[in-house]
């Protein structure tokens, strides 16, 4: 009935994507990806976590020692000077890399193991890496 219909009107089905990606599945996919990277990466004293959250309006990162489960510096692009500069995401992101960097440096941390948390690292999270560096903290 559905089909003949269809032909009398000359409407189109609807064609569905082959390799569409739902956002559960896609966040199952990041917390597989972060397990793995998990096993692997681990925040000492000497060489703290620089860990990376990444929502769709904001970025976050903490420099985490995970031998006392303590979070030695973290900034966040909805801190205000950050929030009430101009740009875009991917600028406010290179900034939150340079603060967490400084906030890291008075604490007396100088380098760090990059946690991308399961994140591609490209955008937000390269411009945020890279605004760490550039401000001083090694990788």
């Amino acid at each position: 009935m559905l089909l003949k219909l269809l032909e009398e009107n000359k409407v189109k089905q609807p064609v569905k994507a082959k390799n569409k990606m739902n956002a559960k599945k896609k966040a199952l996919r990041r917390q597989r990806i972060k397990k793995g990277i998990r096993k692997k990466i681990f925040g000492t004293a000497d060489r703290p976590r620089l860990s990376v959250y990444r929502s769709n309006t904001s970025i976050y990162a903490q420099i985490i020692d995970d031998e006392r489960s303590l979070t030695l510096a973290s900034a966040s692009s909805r801190i205000k000077s950050i929030r009430d500069s101009k740009g875009t995401k991917v600028e406010k992101s290179e900034q939150v890399g340079k603060t967490v960097a400084q906030l890291a440096s008075k604490v007396g941390i100088k380098s760090v193991v990059f946690d991308r948390n399961g994140y591609r690292y490209h955008g937000r999270v390269k411009s945020l890496a890279d605004g760490a560096r550039s401000a001083g903290l090694e990788f």
